[in-house]
């Protein structure tokens, strides 16, 4: 029986069951047709990842960071009848202001995209003086609007929950500074309106290497939270400092249903780390940096969507409550 709550049957999710090379040590095993988007999709992409994408209309809808040949970072929106073939748009998102007074943005990045009451939510990391959390919403994926910032600067890795908590809205953030972050844990904060935000809590910080040499360095939120019976399933990459740099891969905890910053167990081991050649080798190696996951509520099937070497966008899959069963089994 699946554990899943609040998870709508997706028939049509992109699947492909474990092939007999599947690694037994993982509860998650790669599409072998990955990446499944190149970097040069759009026109002028330098690269394409760390991107989200939701089921839209019979098919599949996305928000993609695109970094163009001047290396500039944007977010871009796509479509795909199968989760797996997209077309993405070649110009960038072009955000209708809530407010006349709102801010530009000097560059975008790194986007989520979560349902909320029958409204979809983009959250991304938004240049306004460094790195905060950007917001804005859109009915069709055609029109997009963009609201107040989440937070001020310094902040990255803004990840909305599905669906109020206590009544309020609930996001994770990992406050950084202005640079490649040497550090970041995972905080929980609640809205009453998406734009005054606060009760802020603390969820987890990276733990000592000898622990577990993956997530050592800094953390942050993956792909928005999926409700199950055993709590709230959190997808968050880790990071490691190695001899030749970061090393980015990701794994999942188990957060409380009503006091989600309340951390009932985190895996020790990863789920999936930089190990195939378009995950080392690109303009950023060793990166493997969750976005996105579509689950089916019928059988548990998962998809996630993942950046690899700041360049392609791949998937892996599995079954939530083997992932579930999993972290149980091996925490930290």
């Amino acid at each position: 029986m699946s554990i899943l709550i609040n998870t709508p049957p997706l028939p049509n999710i992109p699947w492909e069951a474990k092939q007999e090379s599947f690694d037994k040590r993982s509860p998650m095993w790669r599409y072998s047709g990955n990446p499944v988007i190149p970097r040069n999709l759009s026109a002028n992409s330098n690269s394409i990842f760390n991107s989200a994408v939701v089921p839209f209309n019979g098919g599949f809808a996305g928000v993609f960071r695109c970094d163009d040949t001047s290396r500039r970072m944007n977010i871009h929106a796509g479509e795909s009848k199968d989760g797996i073939n997209w077309i993405i748009k070649d110009n960038p998102i072009d955000f209708i202001k809530t407010n006349p007074d709102l801010p530009d943005s000097e560059y975008k990045y790194d986007p989520r995209v979560v349902l909320i009451d029958g409204r979809w939510y983009v959250i991304w990391c938004n240049g306004y003086h460094g790195p905060c959390i950007g917001i804005g919403y859109t009915d069709d994926f055609e029109k997009f609007y963009m609201m107040e910032n989440v937070t001020m600067p310094f902040n990255r890795n803004g990840v909305l929950f599905p669906r109020k908590i206590n009544g309020r809205y609930a996001i994770f953030t990992r406050p950084s500074d202005s640079g490649h972050t040497q550090f970041g844990d995972i905080i929980y904060s609640e809205s009453p309106d998406l734009e005054f935000w606060g009760r802020h809590r603390h969820v987890m910080s990276p733990v000592n290497s000898s622990q577990s040499g993956w997530q050592s360095t800094k953390i942050g939120a993956g792909p928005a939270p999926i409700e199950t019976t055993q709590g709230w399933l959190m997808i968050y990459h880790g990071v490691l400092t190695s001899c030749n740099g970061f090393v980015y891969s990701f794994g999942g905890a188990l957060l409380d249903l009503d006091k989600p910053w309340q951390v009932i167990a985190r895996s020790r081991p990863y789920f999936i780390s930089p190990q195939e050649i378009y995950e080392c080798a690109g303009d950023v190696p060793n990166v493997t940096f969750p976005c996105a996951a579509l689950v089916d509520g019928n059988t548990g099937r998962i998809a996630v969507y993942y950046g690899c070497a700041d360049t392609v966008t791949s998937l892996t899959f599995g079954m939530v409550d083997e992932i579930v069963d999993f972290i149980k089994k091996n925490p930290v």
